[in-house]
């Protein structure tokens, strides 16, 4: 701007450095207008995009609801589709949040809303000092007052290392008596691989899906060149290795008072054919902690080439207990048994009168989802509670719903056709009552059998994930691994720090008690 003593003293030359100046505002006010135009059209843009995100997680959330025991390959396909939508709207959001923040001056920008980093995350520090040592303009030395601080979250490529053991030879200068320390143990014998990286190869296979050749091809990168049957002979052996500590986690599983059991459908190859055959999974979860055990959860996962009943029956043939289970009539003969009481799944009974309800709300559909609802909400306010207090209210609150909903489904049987979807649901429903009520009368039962199908997505379970399994050898051998690791995650574990403490501890020495190394019992 002009000062004083550089104003002209002519009256025309005042004017027209004030039309000039005048000019130059409009043409910024109409430039600043024109951000305002662009900056408002962004938002625009941003809120159809959170909106249209909002609708596709709630969608997608329904899809990974239904995923577990439906009969149709399309769905996981959606899943896929939608996920890959769902990450196009995130792109683009960041894409407009960029060209908003450079339309906006500095001191406008709202202060972004992110969650906090995480606190157990190593921190390097980088102080930023001006280039100048001294004030340019007197030469004085700087003195602090403060600081700004900010944070980026930096990731950093994992990375090898080769660990030398170097054991010197000593020699007694007096007596000649030679000494050396014993050679270190290793997990496999003849082995080059360290805990570290075999519980690496281990999870990113099971866990992350990540096939060997794969694998080897991300070593490649960090130039490190590994065979394929190089890492595949590292998978047998650790798969030996952990033999007797899988044994130790099947006892402790099906030594539980209640199990909760289920399956899903995974892909395998055909030999000789080019294509997959459906096997199946199986999965049998220990979980008290609703009803306010502290016994630690587990999981034991059985690979089995198809979905005959004998399967299950075969799993079970020496457990005594509760079962709770969706109507599959391969558990039937285990029931028959006398062994095994069966306990039902409100979970699957709510899906019959959901997926009508979805496509077409009538008044039965409303009330039954309604009067579900309500069972759940009681769950909701004794989740954790002992047994003795579950049951106690649940006979109080919960039976009453209970008793009036069955007597409500019969009646509106007679009201519609023995051969509509609603008349199946209904009929499902009352076939299964018996099995559906009995968690009023045992705290121990849970209202669902939904504890089985977290355990399954806990080891990221889905069709799509399994087509990298060449036999059905190779489909037991992945069962036992998920179960390792997925009983890891149940108990809020690190898999691959675990992985790496129990191949590290077998490597240092015999281990007496293989039950000590149950993930529960490890002290990272």
């Amino acid at each position: 701007m002009l000062n004083r003593t550089q104003l002209p003293d002519n009256i025309d030359a005042l004017k027209a450095l004030l039309s000039a100046k005048s000019a130059q505002i409009d043409a910024f006010e109409q430039e600043r207008a024109a951000w305002q135009v662009e900056r408002e059209a962004l938002r625009q843009d941003k809120q159809g995009d959170q909106q249209e995100i909002a609708r596709l997680t709630l969608l997608l959330d329904k899809l990974r609801r239904a995923l577990f025991g439906q009969k149709s390959e399309k769905l996981a396909g959606q899943i896929d589709q939608l996920q890959l939508e769902l990450e196009e709207l995130h792109i683009n959001q960041g894409e407009r949040a960029q060209s908003i923040e450079s339309a906006q001056a500095p001191a406008s920008r709202p202060a972004p809303q992110r969650r906090p980093l995480p606190e157990h995350l190593p921190c390097d520090v980088h102080e930023h000092l001006p280039k100048e040592s001294a004030c340019p303009d007197c030469g004085g030395a700087w003195t602090r007052l403060g600081e700004d601080v900010s944070n980026v979250l930096e990731h950093v490529p994992a990375s090898f290392r080769i660990v030398r053991h170097v054991r010197p030879r000593l020699a007694c200068s007096c007596c000649e008596r030679m000494a050396q320390a014993p050679a270190p143990s290793r997990p496999i014998a003849r082995s080059f691989a360290g805990p570290g990286l075999l519980s690496h190869v281990m999870v990113s296979k099971y866990l992350d899906h990540q096939p060997l050749y794969r694998q080897c091809q991300i070593y490649e990168r960090e130039n490190v060149s590994l065979s394929e049957s190089t890492v595949g002979d590292w998978v047998g052996g650790v798969h030996q290795l952990l033999r007797p500590l899988l044994e130790a986690l099947r006892r402790h599983v099906f030594s539980a008072d209640k199990l909760h059991t289920d399956d899903t459908p995974i892909n395998v190859l055909a030999p000789g054919t080019g294509k997959t055959r459906q096997a199946r999974l199986w999965v049998y979860a220990r979980d008290d902690r609703p009803s306010g055990d502290t016994t630690a959860p587990a999981m034991w996962i059985r690979y089995s080439p198809d979905r005959r009943g004998i399967h299950p029956q075969t799993h079970l043939k020496d457990y005594i207990g509760i079962l709770q289970a969706d109507a599959f009539a391969g558990y039937d003969k285990i029931y028959e048994s006398g062994r095994v009481l069966e306990a039902g799944c409100w979970a699957h009974a709510r899906r019959k009168f959901y997926d009508i309800h979805v496509k077409s709300a009538t008044p039965i559909t409303t009330h039954v989802l309604d009067r579900i609802a309500a069972l759940y909400k009681i769950e909701s306010s004794i989740r954790g509670s002992p047994a003795d207090v579950r049951r106690r209210v649940r006979q109080e609150h919960a039976k009453p719903l209970a008793i009036a909903l069955h007597a409500w489904l019969r009646e509106q049987l007679t009201t519609i056709s023995r051969k509509s979807n609603t008349a199946d649901a209904i009929a499902y429903a009352m076939n299964q009552w018996q099995a559906l009520v009995r968690y009023l009368d045992d705290g121990r039962i849970e209202i669902d059998n939904n504890t089985a199908e977290r355990a399954l997505r806990g080891v990221a379970l889905g069709r799509k994930n399994y087509l990298f399994l060449g036999s059905d050898a190779g489909g037991e051998r992945a069962a036992t691994m998920y179960s390792l690791l997925g009983t890891a995650k149940l108990n809020d574990i690190n898999p691959q720090a675990y992985l790496r403490h129990v191949l590290s501890v077998i490597a240092d020495h015999p281990v007496n008690r293989v039950d000590q190394l149950l993930p529960w019992n490890v002290a990272l």
